[in-house]
């Protein structure tokens, strides 16, 4: 189908890279600085994802940057110059200041060509929820939404993206700034995983301390029966992405399986990339789902 519009996004969708490419969705890289040298984050393409992981275990501490406007411009420019207006939904603001470079790159260009539209969606999450938002916006184009009706879905619905997550290390909480030293250390010994969201304002938000996976799975499953969009008989897509802890994940997908019986296919399961691995670390789980709006 030759859509009269391009759906837009970012690495940080954390979507494998076959996927965008065999969707013909461009997105743009953010950057990871490791051991004194820079990579693009572009899907595990420069450096295997597991290896990345591996580094860090290693000791290795990541910093990160985000896209910049020129970067936004070279990736609009030849859809413009093909004719196609463009929908770009970043991560989220609350996390990333790229929101704001995107639309210093948006308004350059619709100086350069007046008779095209471009929309910056802040998507108000991360990571595979991100993914999960582009996917649907994706389809929903496919099924042949006009650009002015899919711009107004999605900011009508992008809060119903429910995001939880959790992590089974606190070093890099600490590492952020989100935990201190002693409570790092403490709960690290206590075998604490505290379970997380991404609130309304697309910030992450402490929900609930948990001892141990096992423990904190059941309590992520348990807020998607509370959340989900028909409860337990939900019955669109399950998105989890993973840092370097696939067997959990997998343990977490099957127990979601089991629960929502009428899921839409199985739980798509990826890995979470680069640049929001270098803030998580090793040992993150994160389910993303439809469901209710959320709020503060």
């Amino acid at each position: 189908m030759n859509n009269p519009y391009a759906i837009t996004c970012c690495s940080t969708a954390d979507l494998p890279e076959s996927y965008l490419t065999e969707r013909k969705i461009p997105y743009a890289c953010f950057h990871f600085q490791i051991n004194g040298m820079e990579f693009n984050d572009d899907l595990g393409c420069s450096i295997p994802i597991e290896e990345f992981y591996k580094k860090i275990r290693d000791g290795a501490t990541p910093t990160t940057s985000q896209v910049n406007p020129e970067q936004y411009e070279a990736m609009f420019e030849p859809l413009l110059k093909e004719g196609k207006d463009i929908i770009h939904l970043t991560l989220s603001s609350g996390i990333s200041g790229t929101y704001n470079s995107a639309v210093i790159a948006r308004d350059e260009m619709l100086e350069r060509y007046p008779n095209r539209r471009i929309e910056v969606i802040d998507s108000l999450t991360a990571s595979a929820g991100y993914g999960l938002l582009v996917d649907t916006s994706w389809e929903k184009m496919q099924a042949g939404l006009s650009f002015e009706e899919l711009t107004a879905w999605i900011r009508e619905n992008r809060l119903r993206l429910q995001s939880w997550f959790f992590t089974s290390d606190l070093t890099h909480l600490r590492r952020g700034g989100r935990l201190s030293a002693s409570a790092a250390f403490l709960g690290n010994m206590l075998n604490i995983c505290p379970l997380m969201n991404i609130n309304f304002e697309g910030k992450l938000t402490p929900r609930e301390k948990c001892r141990g996976k096992k423990k904190v799975i059941r309590e992520m499953i348990k807020r998607m029966e509370e959340h989900a969009e028909h409860g337990s008989d939900y019955s669109g897509k399950c998105f989890l992405s993973h840092s370097s802890c696939l067997e959990d994940a997998r343990t977490a997908a099957a127990l979601i399986e089991e629960a929502f019986p009428r899921i839409n296919g199985k739980v798509f399961i990826v890995d979470i990339g680069t640049v929001i691995g270098a803030h998580t670390g090793p040992g993150t789980v994160a389910l993303f789902y439809w469901g209710d709006e959320r709020s503060d």
